[in-house]
Order: structure tokens, then sequence, then C-alpha cells
């Protein structure tokens, strides 16, 4: 019921709401464009593709692009070449001096920024090439586009206009962070995955050969994941702090005591949005080269979304990302530094640097614990393969490749689309609480 009042007294204030219908109208226009297809697709070797061996790959793609592959659209990559920049630039900044100094300097984290938007135009080229090819790959009948690579007008086209699709998303994204409600990237990836929820749902009772077991293993699945990600979301480490006692004149200043609060999870779902951009990435590339044993090995691990290799490499890039912005996010905040210059310390550990390890190493070991966690969420369709080849080893629900109960909202999927909520729920809060309402959440 408080959730709801606070939703009534959002909707009542008219800046707020113009946020809301703005968010609203973008993601219409991102709809609209996600079935706008390339020129020259043949439909007849999509519809063939689709129902290929590489359908779970392709599952994938087409739920984080909001339909967007299915249909092959302009925007068939969604905004995955300017998140594989992101990563590039985030990898860099910290090895290369320049770019460090460049970053803490006024308007550098701009300026970087625009770097990050001149690197995806290459990166979504280099996808453009890999996606045709991987997808023709999957094509027994013929090339997904007729004369792509040998005409060269025809390639050109193709290659711009997904480039250029890429762009127009990234824009819609920004424009939502600028004037909508939530961050525009996140809000553009929700609402692929909630637009393909349902046509996935409708595929599971269709498809597979137990639909009452596969529909229980959904809700379960949905309900155990919301609160498990919601309880780790929201867990918090709190290090006391004391600040020291001055004394002015007459006045005393200081001597409070608060603490700094330290997240089991303090990225959210960054860490999966940009593993799953990863993933993908070698079985795209690799079709830029001739074929071979290495080819084919690569194009079945993670093109077909199958066996220990693909899940193994997802877990541990999920977790590695998690460290790694995690231990980025802690050296930007300075903790150390900044209590030391306002004053304050934590019990018992001396300020300064032995402020700064001791942070550091309770950081890094709650961050073990999300990390695992984000690690496993994003397996869970691997683990319910593993599931239905134990308890169906016959009809093997699932196939490995094709439609399970857990690849209708896959693992990252839900995390995402539930850290999307919380943040976009804690912004709406924030507007409501400078305008004295109450909030809506606790």
């Amino acid at each position: 019921m408080q959730a709801i009042e606070g939703l009534k007294n959002a909707w009542r204030l008219h800046d707020v709401r113009s946020k809301l219908l703005f968010t609203g109208l973008i993601l219409l226009v991102y709809q609209f464009a996600a079935h706008v297809p390339v020129i020259g697709v043949n439909r007849d070797v999509l519809a063939e593709i689709l129902n290929s061996e590489g359908a779970g790959f392709i599952g994938v793609l087409n739920l984080l692009s909001g339909g967007a592959v299915a249909n092959f659209s302009v925007i068939a990559m969604g905004v995955y070449p300017y998140i594989t920049a992101s990563i590039i630039f985030q990898l860099l900044v910290p090895i290369i001096p320049q770019l460090e100094a460049l970053q803490r300097e006024p308007g550098g984290r701009e300026k970087i920024q625009q770097y990050t938007y001149y690197l995806a135009i290459p990166m979504a080229i280099i996808q453009a090439v890999g996606q045709i090819a991987i997808f023709s790959s999957f094509s027994g009948s013929g090339p997904l586009i007729t004369d792509f690579g040998v005409n060269p007008l025809v390639t050109v086209t193709v290659i711009t206009t997904m480039t250029a699709g890429t762009m127009f998303a990234v824009w819609l994204g920004d424009l939502i962070t600028e004037q909508g409600i939530g961050n525009g990237i996140s809000i553009i990836i929700f609402a692929g995955i909630v637009a393909g929820a349902p046509s996935n749902l409708a595929q599971l009772l269709t498809t597979t050969t137990q639909p009452l077991y596969n529909v229980i293993l959904f809700i379960l699945i949905t309900l155990v994941a919301i609160v498990t990600i919601v309880f780790v979301q929201e867990g918090v480490r709190r290090i006391p702090v004391q600040y020291g006692k001055r004394v002015r004149g007459r006045k005393q200043y200081g001597g409070a005591s608060t603490h700094i609060p330290l997240r089991v999870n303090p990225v959210g779902m960054i860490p999966l949005i940009f593993a799953q951009s990863i993933i993908t990435f070698p079985a795209i590339i690799v079709n830029l080269f001739p074929d071979g044993p290495l080819k084919v090995s690569i194009t079945q691990t993670f093109g077909s979304q199958q066996g220990l290799g693909y899940w193994g490499t997802f877990f541990l890039l999920t977790v590695g990302f998690t460290f790694f912005y995690a231990e980025t996010m802690i050296a930007n905040q300075n903790l150390a530094e900044n209590l030391q210059r306002q004053g304050g310390f934590i019990p018992g550990i001396r300020p300064g640097k032995r402020t700064q390890e001791y942070i550091v190493r309770v950081s890094r070991r709650i961050t073990l614990v999300g990390a695992v966690f984000l690690g496993l969420i994003a397996i869970i369709p691997g683990l319910v393969d593993l599931l239905n080849s134990l308890l169906f080893p016959t009809e093997f629900i699932g196939g490995g490749n094709t439609m399970n109960a857990a690849r209708v909202i896959a693992g990252s999927g839900l995390i995402i689309v539930v850290g999307v909520v919380i943040d976009t729920m804690r912004q709406l809060e924030a507007q409501l609480v400078m305008r004295n309402y109450e909030g809506f959440m606790r």
C-alpha cells in the first residue's frame, strides 16, 4: 500500500509525471525501431536461424534487445557495442597514467565519455560484421543478407545502418538519463527484457513436453530469485566511524558517531551487463576468420551456449567484473583520506594507510559474497539445463540450447530487471522527499 501511495504522489507532481511520460515515450520509440528490419534481410533464412542449433545464443541477444534480433532490425545490436567500449575504457583508465590524470581534471569524465562514444563506432562495425557472419553460419540455405560481403554498396549500407542504429539506441538512453527517470542504458535493456518475456513464456508453454513442470519451475525460480536478489542487493556492512572532539572558544564540535555503509553488492547489475556483452564476442569475432577446428569449437561453445566452457567462462567473467568494479569504486571514493581530512577515524584502526587497508580488506570479503551470488544468478539457465537432463534424460527439456524455465527471463535478465526497478524507485523517492512527500521504500 505504501508503494502504491508513493506512486500516486509521484504521478501528482507535474515535473515527475513529465519525466515518467518522457521515459515511456522514449521506450515506445525504441520498440518501434526494434521492428524496422535491416535492408536485404532474407526472412526465410532468418526464420530458419531462429530455429537452428544457435537458438539459445540468439535468444539471449533477442531478450536483451527487446525483440530487435528476431526481426534483425536496425538496432539488432542494441547498446552492447557502447557497453564494450565502456569496458575497454574502464580497464584502460587505471593502466594509462594520462587517462587517469584526465579523469581527475575538471571535465575529465565528460572527455572520457566522449572518447567512449568514438570507440563505440568501430566496435559497432566489428559486431555488425561478426553478428551477420555468425547468424549466416547457423543457416543451411544461404546467407542472412543477400550479397553482403560481395556487393560493396550492400555491405557498406548494412554496416552503416546497424552502426547508426546502435548509436541511436545509445542516444535514446542518454535522453532518458538526462530528462527521464533512471539510468537510460539500463532502462533500455530493462525494457527489452520485459518486452520479450511474454513471447518467451508462450514459447515455453507450447514447445516443451512438460508445460506444467516448466510453469511451476519458472514461478519458483522467479520468486526465489527476486527475494534473494533484493536481500543481497540491500545487504550492507556498517563500519563504525568516530569523529574527534574539537573545542573552539566555548563551543565544542565533533564527537559524533556514524558509519561507512559497504554494500554486499556495491556495483549492482553492471558486472552482469558487461559479462553478457563480453561473452557474446568470441562467437562473433571468430566468424571473421577462416574455417578450422578452433572456429568450430568456439562457435559450438559460445554460439550454442552449452557446456562447462561457456557457463564457467560466464561465471568467472561476472565474478571478475564484480571485484574489478568494487575495487575501482572504493579507490575512487578515497574514504580513508576523506575521513582523515574531516577528523574521523575507525575505532582501533590508525588513520591514513592502515584505515584504507582495513576498508579494502573488509570490502573484498563482503564483495566475494556478492560476486559469487551474481555469478550463480548468471548461470541459472545452465543449472536448469543440468537439472532437466537429470530428471528427464530421455526428453531433456530445454535441450541445452532451446527454451527452458530459466531462459524466459535469464538469470542476468532477472537481476537487471530487479536492479533497475530498485534504482528507479529510489530516484522517484528522492524526487518525493525533496517535495516533502513520504517515500515508498524502506
